[in-house]
């Protein structure tokens, strides 16, 4: 929920996600299907609050949450529902793309979200007043870091890592950036990709869809566990 990656390899999208989070959290449920308003989503569980960072639906639809907005803002608790599960009632919408203009999100801390629907890729911020909606470049590589963990330079900084590790590539493949999300600077522990905070915030699990055409796949990798999980989809 905190790095978020999109790579557009030759018209199959990858989206690759790390998951920062105190090790206090109880761990999350490995990725399954859960139905939602008569539709098949499946995701990985934050067992805590019952919702999810990371959601692919029986349409190809993928939706990934970041914590924080634009900047970092100072938590104003209690707020009246968690993000993650903002994001389940996001996704079982026919139109995750067209609730996102009705959704009530008064009381709701910022948050931002990477939507990938229907071959087209939106970037969804909630800034804890408004919301501000961008359509994106479904045929360009993008990456996110979390604002309420790094600040801007750190951000840019992960940008370059990330240009730098897809230029002059004719293809990335998933598990390019399966590498790329596990092992970049992994000698960095406050910033790399794979990050641990005195033992008090960790990297806990890298998620990844592959969706071409009729085709997806997830998989999930528990860093604490060190479980692994995958399955895939065709639709009709």
């Amino acid at each position: 929920m905190c790095t978020v990656s999109f790579i557009n390899n030759k018209g199959v999208a990858i989206i690759t996600s790390n998951r920062d989070e105190k090790v206090i959290r109880p761990g999350a449920v490995v990725p399954r299907n859960y139905c939602h308003n008569g539709k098949n989503i499946m995701y990985p569980k934050d067992s805590k609050a019952g919702g999810t960072w990371f959601a692919m639906d029986e349409n190809g639809t993928v939706l990934v949450l970041l914590n924080g907005g634009i900047t970092k803002h100072i938590p104003a608790l209690p707020y009246r529902k968690s993000r993650g599960l903002i994001v389940l009632d996001i996704i079982e919408k026919d139109s995750p793309k067209d609730f996102w203009k009705q959704i009530d999100l008064h009381n709701i801390e910022p948050f931002t979200l990477v939507l990938y629907q229907e071959k087209v890729l939106y970037e969804l911020i909630w800034d804890g007043s408004s919301k501000r909606t961008t359509k994106l470049d479904e045929t360009q590589n993008y990456i996110w870091s979390s604002v309420t963990l790094y600040p801007e330079e750190i951000r840019k900084e992960r940008s370059n890592w990330f240009f730098d590790f897809v230029k002059d590539k004719n293809e990335i493949s998933a598990l390019d950036m399966l590498d790329f999300h596990k092992n970049t600077h992994s000698d960095d522990a406050q910033n790399g990709l794979i990050i641990n905070r005195e033992n008090v915030m960790k990297t806990l699990s890298v998620t990844q869809v592959v969706t071409e055409q009729n085709k997806g796949a997830m998989k999930y990798y528990d860093l604490i566990k060190t479980e692994d999980f995958s399955t895939s989809f065709i639709r009709i």
